[in-house]
């Protein structure tokens, strides 16, 4: 893979690291990682996508990875400077870099959930959205969970407050996030519509005016993305066509879970680069 400085409007810098098929159809895939987890994490998924004429660049959520900045009591963000300052950096250095593409976004968990935000900030951007193991974290999409996210969404953002940033490497849960970042997320997870703090766009509104069709991708064994919080998110999309699967254990010879398919994820590559040939 070859990497690309990417640098905010912020000022905040990043590499950006895109993976070129040998032979390329001309679709590329702009790809959110799940919160916590840094961008080289799914060169497997590059790889895979590039064996089947699908390029992938891979964004870095800022704080982590490559980011120049560590989320911190004097470095703050949360979902309005990812949508509106990094991403769309990012995107547009990608789309230097591969003029000629045609461009799809999308995202793993919490990538999923904001690539769909920023498919209906920006829609003449893209030409359509992936999801794998994604959802809405709404409490009420995890009916075995209720009281435990409950608390945890109303924990997290005070844990956040106190210590200047949210430890999860050391809760176990996420990376170091951003206050602004848990903030936002737990809003979400308790309410069961997004918001940003500081931005005058009303998200709910942005996903209501996504049209560009939905490939989703469920694995059956995720405890972190069920049925019900997928549909959740689909839903709050009412004008995109949707297309969705359920990977088990045969699909991908691993255990169909939030995390595992990333290691094997030839299965995901397949559902992507097929459905990227029929939008045509």
């Amino acid at each position: 893979m070859r990497s690309l400085q990417v640098l905010s409007a912020a000022g905040i810098g990043s590499d950006l690291l895109l993976r070129t098929p040998a032979r390329s159809d001309g679709v590329w895939l702009y790809w959110l990682p799940a919160m916590g987890v840094p961008a080289r994490n799914y060169a497997p998924l590059a790889e895979a996508l590039a064996a089947r004429g699908v390029g992938l660049a891979l964004h870095e959520w800022r704080g982590l990875g490559s980011s120049s900045v560590r989320a911190g009591r004097n470095e703050n963000w949360g979902y309005r400077e990812l949508l509106t300052q990094d991403v769309p950096a990012g995107l547009a250095i990608a789309r230097k870099a591969c003029p000629e593409a045609r461009w799809l976004i999308g995202g793993h968990s919490l990538g999923g959930q904001l690539a769909s935000l920023f498919a209906g900030l920006q829609p003449e951007t893209v030409d359509g959205l992936v999801l794998v193991a994604s959802g809405a974290p709404y409490w009420r999409c995890f009916p075995r969970w209720s009281v435990p996210l409950r608390l945890a969404y109303g924990l997290a953002p005070g844990i956040a407050r106190l210590r200047g940033h949210f430890p999860g490497r050391r809760i176990g849960f996420g990376g170091n996030e951003a206050r602004g970042v848990i903030a936002d997320w737990a809003h979400s997870g308790r309410r069961g519509r997004y918001a940003a703090r500081g931005l005058s766009w009303d998200l709910d509104d942005a996903l209501q005016a996504q049209k560009a069709p939905v490939l989703a991708l469920r694995l059956v064994d995720d405890a972190f993305g069920p049925r019900a919080s997928l549909q959740y998110l689909l839903d709050r999309m009412p004008r995109a066509i949707s297309e969705t699967h359920a990977l088990d254990a045969e699909d991908l010879g691993n255990r169909p879970d939030h995390f595992s398919w990333m290691k094997t994820p030839e299965a995901v590559a397949r559902h992507i680069a097929d459905w990227s040939d029929r939008l045509r």
